[in-house]
């Protein structure tokens, strides 16, 4: 019986300067000597210096423990495919929240209001933007803007979970008919983060209008969360995913 011998590496190199990445590294796998033929700097330099620039100049960086370009590659393609994979979708819905907004003034309740997520309007990009109505009854005319207490609090349907979105003291950037406040940056979810931030602020705008005799009432109140990077509002599936670190249990 013939026994059925390997191409010699010579035709391997010829035949691999054709191939694709990906069909490059699969014929790699074959066994020991298509991985050594294969797998060597010359053939996987284009590839990573075309794909990741970034990731190839690590190469010579290295030495003398250099890495070779076909890991390179690999790195690079894992971290493509992570970047461009949709996120999960979050395990909250804007059904299992409630939103509750107080407006003090000194000892005195300017404005609260009790709203479920379910009844809030999305934002039409669909960002985690919303306006709140306060009820004619509610309205309580004020002058003193700069003794305002400002406390936004999302809640778990049930109380089985709050968290704090914003407490501000004291006078926003005032513009009749839209008063607002910025929080500080929303810590970062895990037990480990002390001291790191997550890039996001709390935005709580007051929909003002004369009362007459020089005061104002709140009629009606915008939230929102913010990215510091683009200062755009977020979207809602992305607030979501963040809120789900403090409100679920994992």
């Amino acid at each position: 019986m013939m026994r059925k011998l390997s191409p010699p590496w010579q035709v391997l190199e010829l035949v691999a300067h054709r191939l694709e990445p990906e069909t490059l590294a699969t014929a790699a796998c074959v066994c020991k000597s298509w991985s050594a033929s294969l797998s060597s700097d010359h053939l996987w330099q284009p590839f990573c210096s075309a794909a990741y620039p970034s990731l190839s100049n690590l190469h010579p960086a290295a030495a003398p423990a250099s890495v070779p370009y076909c890991k390179l590659y690999s790195l690079g393609r894992a971290a493509e495919k992570r970047r461009l994979q949709s996120p999960p979708k979050p395990d909250l819905s804007m059904y299992d929240l409630v939103f509750t907004v107080d407006v003090q003034n000194g000892r005195s309740c300017v404005a609260t209001v009790v709203c479920p997520g379910a009844d809030l309007k999305p934002d039409r990009s669909g960002v985690f933007r919303f306006d709140i109505g306060v009820e004619s009854d509610n309205l309580v005319a004020f002058e003193e803007l700069d003794s305002l207490r400002i406390t936004w609090n999302v809640v778990l349907q049930g109380l089985k979970g709050v968290f704090t979105m914003m407490d501000c003291r004291g006078k926003g950037s005032f513009v009749l008919g839209l008063e607002g406040w910025f929080s500080k940056e929303l810590p970062l979810p895990g037990c480990c983060s002390s001291g790191a931030a997550s890039g996001l602020v709390s935005d709580l705008r007051l929909g003002l209008r004369e009362g007459g005799g020089g005061k104002v009432v709140v009629e009606k109140i915008s939230v929102g969360v913010l990215s510091i990077v683009s200062w755009r509002y977020v979207c809602i599936d992305d607030a979501l995913r963040y809120l789900q670190h403090f409100l679920l249990p994992f």
